[in-house]
């Protein structure tokens, strides 16, 4: 028999109720229609709310502000935290960065992701796009050539190109979960060895052949750039799998 088996049955409960007093106090969110930077009730009423004592609700507090739920703020109170997406980024990052020890598996995944969401939309950011964010996003490309040729890496410059290209669809959401992905993308590549920028001209090139596409409205095109663009951290990946 494995030692390694399930939780012992009393722990497994405790882990149960932990997640069942959580989604309760997540209720309580809900249900009193609270939006982000307001009050939560007071230790006192949430303790006879849930019915609970006070070093339960403590330690379920704790755990709802790791993951972003709930902002603790001493000397002021309790609040519904703002959206944060850190949790979601240390996550995907350990996820990925530990699949790596392995066949990288998580780490394609998180690829997969991020290739769809950006060759999936980008046709739609393309109906949106006016002539002057098109002059913004040449700009940011004629600095990654400028800086290539001066042989000075532009990561920040990368990350604003890819937020551009998508800016006109003025989704919050997309916008985090894109710097999510980027954070998570940039870990992986350090973590394989190697760096996206060593060849910076034909970073560069990579990135203006996505924009002309974008220019001229051939969203297939486009589409299918952007998708190639995550040919070498695939590469990567496959040799992983192989290896395995």
């Amino acid at each position: 028999m494995h030692r390694t088996e399930s939780l012992p049955p009393a722990r497994f409960s405790a882990q149960n109720r932990s997640r069942a007093l959580q989604a309760g106090i997540m209720d309580l969110i809900l249900e009193r229609d609270l939006k982000p930077g307001d009050a939560l009730p007071t230790e006192t009423e949430l303790t006879a709310a849930l019915g609970i004592g006070r070093n339960t609700l403590r330690e379920a507090l704790k755990v709802l502000q790791a993951l972003g739920v709930v902002e603790i703020r001493h000397g002021f109170g309790m609040f519904v935290a703002p959206a944060n997406f850190d949790a979601l980024a240390d996550g995907l990052t350990f996820r990925g960065r530990l699949s790596l020890r392995h066949e990288g598996k998580e780490a394609l995944q998180l690829v997969d992701v991020r290739q769809a969401l950006e060759s999936g939309l980008i046709g739609e950011a393309m109906d949106l796009s006016s002539d002057e964010h098109l002059a913004e996003i040449e700009a940011t490309v004629e600095q990654m050539e400028a800086l290539a040729e001066r042989g000075e890496s532009f990561t920040e410059v990368d990350e604003r190109f890819h937020y551009q290209l998508f800016e006109p669809l003025g989704n919050e959401l997309l916008s985090n979960l894109m710097s999510v992905f980027w954070k998570v993308y940039r870990k992986i590549h350090i973590e394989l060895g190697g760096d996206p920028l060593i060849n910076l001209r034909e970073t560069a090139a990579v990135h203006r052949g996505i924009f002309e596409a974008v220019r001229s409205g051939d969203k297939e095109l486009a589409s299918e750039r952007l998708r190639r663009h995550f040919d070498g951290i695939r590469k990567e990946l496959d040799k992983l799998r192989d290896a395995g």
